[in-house]
């Protein structure tokens, strides 16, 4: 990341950073005034591929690429993903529900309770937007953005870490405080993969899936913790 944005003066990364990071505001100030529909994941994905071509790089100079190989990827991929699945479901979540009181708001989702068409539909987009789009958006292009505003240090990508990880928790505000917490954790352990994989975005993404996918099996039969069915 430094040695592609070098070419760029400190001058022109520090104005460049402040209108990157304004975009970034302003989308999320659309989004709370229902004036993005569905999703403000391809607005936000948007701004990091401009922010990418404005310095010359490519997806793949932030981390998309396969880990090793396609073997090692999905497999790594999908350990961390039940693993991050399991301590939700019988850790995070419980304790949660005993701090705030109650789970995460999930009433968007039941439309999807034995709907299989709109289950397939969900699951689809759980790979396209949350675990590709998504991974590319906060794992990807922020982290790095974040940590470079810092010098790309040790502490600067440990600041990013927290820093992106709690924006991850707000922009899923709709599910509530808990929720907040429950994605903010999320994104928490999405952000480690990245770095400990030597920040490389291919396993946050299988792992984001697989979670993603198994939310919507449990929810589609009704028996996901605290859905509120009627």
């Amino acid at each position: 990341m430094t040695e592609v944005s070098g070419s760029l003066s400190n001058r022109k990364q520090t104005l460049l950073a402040m209108v990157e990071f304004a975009l970034v505001a302003a989308v999320f100030v659309a989004d709370r005034r229902h004036l993005i529909p569905f999703s403000k994941t391809p607005f936000l994905l948007a701004v990091g591929w401009i922010s990418l071509r404005m310095r010359a790089m490519r997806w793949r100079h932030i981390g998309l690429r396969l880990y090793r190989s396609w073997p090692t990827t999905l497999a790594l991929g999908a350990a961390v993903g039940i693993s991050m699945e399991l301590l939700d479901l019988f850790v995070t979540k419980i304790v949660l529900v005993r701090l705030t009181g109650r789970p995460p708001d999930l009433s968007d989702f039941l439309p999807i309770v034995g709907n299989l068409k709109l289950a397939i539909a969900s699951l689809v987009l759980a790979w396209v937007v949350a675990a590709l789009g998504e991974e590319l958006v906060w794992r990807g292009y922020l982290m790095n953005r974040v940590a470079g505003l810092f010098g790309n240090g040790r502490a600067s990508w440990l600041v990013s870490l927290l820093v992106v990880s709690a924006l991850f928790g707000y922009a899923h505000s709709n599910q509530g405080t808990a929720g907040i917490f429950q994605e903010a954790f999320s994104g928490l352990l999405l952000g480690l993969a990245y770095l400990v994989c030597g920040r490389n975005l291919a396993v946050p993404i299988v792992a984001h899936g697989v979670t993603d996918s198994i939310d919507f099996i449990l929810i589609y039969t009704g028996t996901y913790p605290g859905l509120p069915l009627r």
